[in-house]
């Protein structure tokens, strides 16, 4: 679109009040985010459960545990599909519209979430195996969700309002993570209730029954429920007017799509159109030197950051049970039985999510349109530093029992300030600052970089985290540098992020077009004097 002007359907979604249809969408792309949250997420719940189930030897003095390369697989092939799933569908999602692509990705996380609780084997390297493919194409259809989603709530929402609507569609992670955890504990605690097991130093063999093989099924699987229910009207959606308008090319059908959804007669602009195509000069490619010149420092600031981001964000997540260990949170594992391990795991789990995860994103929500989006990723990876030194330093001190408490505390803000800060804010600005034709495609190469970092963690931190100490660390595992080290590491990580949000742009008040540089600065001005 040339410069100076703005078609009439695009300044009517700027100013448009919030309606129905707003919230409607939000639910919609809140429920495939929801269900990429507990996918992603719920697997931490689990692992020790397999580790008993399928890796206990006879005769052994403690319980099994995952060998080092298949726990780091189990958790981090996932991370590797979303990686991959970001790319191809934020490539797919601007080459043949958000619409068409948003029902292949949720088709593909309904069944491969479906199939990861039918993992077969005869073996448990079987089983392993057949998991860790499923769990991979699990991760490709989330991957398509992140970029999809969030571009398709920025082109619909309003400008005054678009931070809080891109970020509540983002909030429904920490859903997904809470719902994670409170299903395992449902689950555990009917298996308990109706098998009473006893602990492994009572009865090894009895302490894991054989039906104990359905409750990570039953988990995994519950999340293909969601986003199944809002399949249909995720189909029913229109195709966001920006895309039809400024890469279809097809001003008319995009003032009537909004014409039905903001219930308001909507002019065609035909021959503003035609005449803003031809003079339009702004169709160079992504590997361009204008666009590097145009949007590169934006692109190194939103994947830099997200990438920082992810590397602390999920080693805290997806290792967050072996921390709750070693502070004695969870008690030994031969005190307990294979059951009550998973419940005592997601009790852990949840209360973080409870207390620290769920309101730093809806903290987010409320803010980002009154703070900022700069501000609050730039406070946000200020007080992740803090607080993540303020447990590593002195992690001798927080293992103590009487300081467990605190240990908890401090743990649960830094999950705060990742949510309440970068975690929200690295999803929302790509959605706003590249052009609509490269929209979907940078911000999946952004979400893609970010997944680099949270394989990084995912698989760094199970090797990193080992105690030199062959008594502190898991059977098999080589030594590490530790968890305290490990942790100092994470908040190093967070302060580099404090660097690279410099290259961030702030995005809130201003229209999409005018951010991108399609329209210029004194005309939105004139539209801003206009409307008051």
């Amino acid at each position: 679109m040339a410069k100076g002007q703005q078609l009439e359907v695009l300044k009517a979604l700027d100013v448009a009040k919030t309606q129905w249809y707003h919230f409607t969408a939000i639910v919609i792309a809140g429920m495939g985010f929801f269900t990429d949250a507990y996918d992603l997420f719920c697997i931490s719940l689990l692992t020790k459960l397999l580790g008993r189930l399928y890796y206990t030897e006879a005769g052994a003095d403690k319980p099994g545990a995952l060998p080092i390369n298949v726990s780091a697989a189990v958790s981090g092939v996932a991370l590797c599909g979303t990686l991959a799933g970001q790319l191809f569908f934020g490539w797919l999602g601007d080459k043949m519209g958000r619409k068409k692509v948003y029902g292949i990705t949720l088709v593909l996380m309904v069944a491969t979430s479906i199939a990861t609780g039918l993992s077969f084997g005869s073996s448990a390297k079987g089983v392993m195996t057949t998991l860790c493919f499923f769990r991979f194409w699990l991760g490709f259809g989330v991957g398509g969700d992140y970029p999809l989603s969030a571009t398709i709530m920025s082109e619909y929402a309003n400008k005054k309002t678009r931070g809080s609507f891109i970020a509540a569609v983002f909030a429904m992670q920490g859903m997904g993570i809470l719902a994670g955890g409170i299903i395992s504990l449902i689950v555990s605690s009917a298996f308990e209730n109706k098998f009473k097991p006893p602990t492994w130093n009572e009865d090894p063999v009895a302490s894991m029954p054989p039906q104990s093989d359905y409750i990570w099924r039953i988990v995994l699987m519950f999340g293909a429920l969601p986003a199944a229910l809002t399949y249909y009207w995720r189909m029913q959606m229109p195709e966001t007017a920006r895309y039809t308008a400024l890469v279809a090319k097809n001003a008319k059908q995009a003032a009537e799509d909004m014409s039905k959804v903001l219930k308001v007669q909507i002019d065609g602009d035909e021959e503003k159109f035609q005449e803003m195509s031809k003079s339009d000069k702004n169709q160079f490619g992504l590997f361009t030197r204008e666009f590097a010149r145009q949007y590169g420092i934006r692109l190194i600031g939103t994947t830099s950051t997200w990438f920082l981001l992810d590397v602390a964000f999920y080693s805290q997540n997806l290792f967050q049970k072996d921390l709750f260990s070693s502070v004695g949170w969870i008690p030994p594992a031969g005190e307990m039985n294979a059951i009550r391990e998973v419940y005592m795991i997601a009790r852990a789990q949840t209360l973080i999510a409870l207390c620290g995860t769920v309101p730093g994103y809806w903290f987010t929500v409320a803010f980002i349109d009154i703070m900022g989006r700069w501000w609050i990723q730039m406070m946000g990876f200020f007080f992740m530093t803090v607080f993540m030194f303020a447990i590593a330093f002195p992690y001798n001190h927080w293992q103590q029992k009487e300081n467990r408490i605190g240990f908890i505390i401090m743990y649960g803000l830094t999950f705060f300030f990742a949510n309440f800060g970068p975690n929200a804010t690295t999803f929302v600005v790509p959605a706003e600052v590249f052009p609509a034709r490269l929209r979907s495609t940078c911000h999946g190469i952004s979400a893609a970089t970010g997944k680099a970092g949270a394989i990084v963690g995912a698989f760094g931190f199970v090797y990193a985290s080992q105690e030199k100490d062959p008594a502190k660390r898991d059977h098999g595992y080589p030594a590490g540098i530790g968890k305290k080290n490990s942790l100092i590491v994470l908040g190093v990580s967070n302060f580099l992020g404090m660097v690279c949000t410099l290259f961030v742009p702030e995005s809130m008040g201003k229209s999409l077009e005018e951010l991108t540089g399609e329209v210029e600065v004194d005309e939105v001005e004139d539209d801003r004097r206009s409307s008051a």
